[in-house]
C-alpha cells in the first residue's frame, strides 16, 4: 500500500508559478495563438463574415483550395536521426539576395479591409522577420506611400496587365522610381473566378452599408471604427472602382495578354521579373524564354480556376524542367512551417504566403503578421530539427514524398 503524507511547503512552492500578467489584450489574444489556425479562429471572430470569407473563400465549390490543403496532408517527411542539429539555419538566397527566411509575402489585394494598418503594417513585419514584401496592383496603399512608410523592406511590386497599356507602364514606372527590387506579373487571371462566398454574402468593393452588414457590425464594432475613422477605404491605382472583384477583373484586366506582352514587360523592367501563376512546365520554360527571373507555381490560391491543378504537386517537375535558368516558387495551401520546409524540400527556392499572413493581420494588426511569421519560424526550425537537417540546402528531395 502507498503511504501518503502531506506534502512540504518547499516541494509546492515550484509549483505555484502564475503566468506574467499581460495588461495588453492583443497581446495577450496573439500569445495565446500556437498556430496559425489559432490566428485563423481569431480572425474569423474578429472581422465581419463577409471580410472574413473574402480572405478564407476560393472559387466556386472551392476544390482547388481543399486540395492545396489536402496536399501538404500527404507530405511524408523522412527523418535522419543522430545529427547535428544543435544549430538551425533557416536562410537562404532569393533573387541573389540573403532572405532569413525562403518566404516572401505574397501580394494580397485590399488588405486594408482585413485591418486598418493594412500593407504598410504587413511589410514592416517582413522587415523585422527578414523576408521580402510584395506589394498588389490592388492594394489599399500606394507604391510611393509604402516606399515612405516601409522604407527598411525589401519591396516587390505585382502587376496585372490591364487594357490600358500607358497606366500599366505608370506603375512599372512608380515602382522603378521608389525602389522596389522585382517586379511580379500574375498571368492568371484572364478573367475573374466566381467567388461564392462574395456573391452570397453580397461582398463588394468598398463594402457596401446593408442591412445586413450594419448588423453584422454590431458583432464587430471595433473593425467598423476602424473601417470608418480611417483614410477611405480604396485602391490606391484604381480609387474610382466600386463592385465585386470579379467586376473589376472582367472591366480592367485584358485577356488578350500573350507572350508577346511579357516581352514587352521584359524591355519595360531593368530589374528582376518573376511570372507568377504557371501550373505547367511547359508554361514555366516559355516564360523562363520570354525573360523571367523566377517562376510562381500558382493557381491564385484557389481563387481563380476551380479543380485546377495542385501547385505542390505540380511543383517538382516544373522545378526540374526549369532547371538553374531560372528560381522557381510555390504559393497555395501553406499554413506552417513544415509547409515551407516541404515545399523546399519538394524544389521550391522559397514558397509565397498570403492567407497566412493575413489571419495575423485580421487578428492582431502588425503585431499579429509580426506572431504569424514567428510561428512559422518556430516551426520550420522544429520541423528541420526533426528531419535531421541543419539549413535549408539540406532540405533535399530525399528528405520528403507525397503519399
Amino acid at each position: 500500500m502507498t503511504k501518503r503524507r502531506l506534502p512540504r511547503w518547499s516541494e509546492l512552492r515550484p509549483l505555484l508559478q502564475g503566468r506574467p500578467v499581460t495588461l495588453n489584450p492583443t497581446t495577450r489574444r496573439l500569445q495565446a495563438a500556437a498556430s496559425l489556425e489559432d490566428l485563423r479562429e481569431q480572425a474569423r471572430r474578429r472581422t465581419p463574415r463577409a471580410v472574413f470569407d473574402y480572405t478564407d473563400g476560393g472559387a466556386n465549390r472551392e476544390v482547388s483550395l481543399r486540395r492545396s490543403r489536402e496536399a501538404f496532408d500527404r507530405v511524408e517527411f523522412v527523418p535522419s536521426v543522430l545529427r547535428d542539429v544543435s544549430t538551425i539555419d533557416t536562410s537562404t538566397t532569393i533573387l541573389g539576395r540573403a532572405s532569413a527566411l525562403p518566404l516572401v509575402l505574397a501580394p494580397t489585394g485590399f488588405t486594408r479591409m482585413m485591418n486598418h494598418e493594412g500593407e504598410p503594417a504587413v511589410a514592416r513585419a517582413g522587415a523585422r522577420a527578414g523576408v521580402p514584401y510584395t506589394l498588389s496592383t490592388m492594394g489599399t496603399t500606394s507604391v510611393e506611400s509604402l516606399a515612405l512608410q516601409a522604407p527598411d523592406t525589401r519591396r516587390w511590386f505585382q502587376l496585372y496587365l490591364w487594357k490600358d497599356r500607358e497606366a500599366s507602364k505608370g506603375l512599372i514606372r512608380a515602382a522603378a522610381e521608389n525602389g522596389y527590387e522585382a517586379l511580379v506579373l500574375t498571368v492568371d487571371t484572364p478573367a475573374g473566378g466566381l467567388r461564392l462566398r462574395d456573391v452570397r454574402n453580397g461582398m463588394t468593393i468598398p463594402p457596401a452599408l446593408t442591412a445586413r452588414t450594419v448588423l453584422d457590425g454590431a458583432r464587430h464594432p471595433s473593425w467598423w471604427i476602424n473601417l470608418l475613422t480611417t483614410e477611405p477605404l480604396e485602391f490606391a491605382s484604381l480609387s474610382t472602382f466600386a463592385g465585386t472583384v470579379s467586376d473589376l477583373a472582367t472591366q480592367v484586366f485584358d485577356p488578350s495578354a500573350t507572350l508577346d506582352d511579357l516581352r514587352w514587360l521584359r524591355a519595360q523592367w531593368s530589374g528582376p521579373l518573376i511570372v507568377k501563376g504557371l501550373l505547367t512546365a511547359e508554361d514555366a520554360l516559355a516564360a523562363v524564354d520570354a525573360g523571367a527571373d523566377a517562376v510562381v507555381v500558382s493557381n491564385h490560391g484557389g481563387r481563380q480556376l476551380d479543380q485546377s491543378p495542385t501547385p505542390l504537386e505540380q511543383l517538382p517537375a516544373i522545378a526540374a524542367a526549369v532547371g538553374d535558368r531560372a528560381e522557381v516558387y510555390m504559393d497555395g495551401g501553406v499554413l506552417s512551417g513544415s509547409d515551407v520546409a516541404a515545399a523546399v524540400a519538394l524544389g521550391a527556392r522559397a514558397v509565397l504566403v498570403g492567407r497566412a499572413y493575413l489571419y495575423g493581420l485580421m487578428a492582431g494588426g502588425e503585431a499579429g503578421v509580426d506572431r504569424a511569421l514567428e510561428i512559422i519560424r518556430r516551426e520550420m526550425i522544429t520541423a528541420m530539427q526533426l528531419i535531421g537537417v541543419a539549413s535549408v540546402a539540406e532540405l533535399t528531395g530525399d528528405r520528403v514524398r507525397l503519399r
